[in-house]
């Protein structure tokens, strides 16, 4: 087949977030690796802390929620067959043990989640319901504008600012550890394993092309 998944720098997956990825922004990523296909690097795959501190407690508990990270971001240049399940599979196997590893698909995207459900990885419904702040006409993350502005601020201009429905997301889990952690940290989680959902889905990303990065000695 040809190819290799090698941890990355960080920095090295900016370009494929920022030019190639729909969400146009950088996660908290503590953990990137790369595809290769012998020594050009045609897709990422990034882990990273979780957002929400609520988050890590509602998937495990207090006890474990510092073994808790999101595949935040994944991105491929063609993504041609396997080749997106290959470069998870792979990066799970690299990544510090034991860990509960947290990815969502975003239906507003049109995402099932299918990538996951080929790596095995427990379905386990949906993400709860919640309204996010949004600048009006702006694609904006809500985290963006809520730093960049008040609270006092965004309920004084109602003409720019407005609540609005947070899409749900599919939720999906992997416990990555020797069969003592898988053991415990599966008795653990907070959610129900429930049957994978099947329906039609979309490329996750915007279909642009990253600029081929090469890498010796590989």
């Amino acid at each position: 087949m040809g190819l290799k998944v090698l941890p990355i720098k960080s920095k090295e997956t900016y370009n494929w977030l920022l030019e190639k990825h729909y969400a146009k922004r950088i996660p908290n990523i503590t953990d990137a690796f790369g595809l290769f296909f012998e020594s050009t690097l045609i897709g990422v795959v990034t882990y990273g802390i979780p957002p929400s501190h609520s988050l890590c407690i509602g998937v495990c508990g207090e006890e474990h929620k510092d073994k808790v990270i999101e595949l935040n971001r994944l991105c491929l240049q063609d993504n041609h067959r396997n080749q997106s399940s290959y470069l998870i599979s792979q990066s799970l196997k690299l990544l510090e043990k034991p860990k509960i590893v947290v990815s969502y698909a975003d239906t507003s995207k049109g995402h099932v989640g299918y990538v996951y459900q080929a790596t095995n990885f427990i379905y386990t419904g949906m993400s709860a319901k919640r309204t996010e702040w949004r600048i009006r006409g702006s694609n904006l993350h809500s985290k963006t504008i809520t730093e960049q502005s008040t609270l006092e601020e965004r309920q004084n201009n109602p003409d720019k600012y407005e609540v609005v429905e947070r899409p749900q997301k599919h939720r999906y889990i992997y416990i990555i550890g020797n069969k003592k952690d898988k053991k415990l940290l599966t008795k653990c989680i907070n959610f129900r394993d429930m049957p994978y959902l099947k329906g039609d889905t979309k490329r996750y990303d915007s279909g642009k092309s990253v600029q081929s990065q090469l890498i010796l000695g590989i």
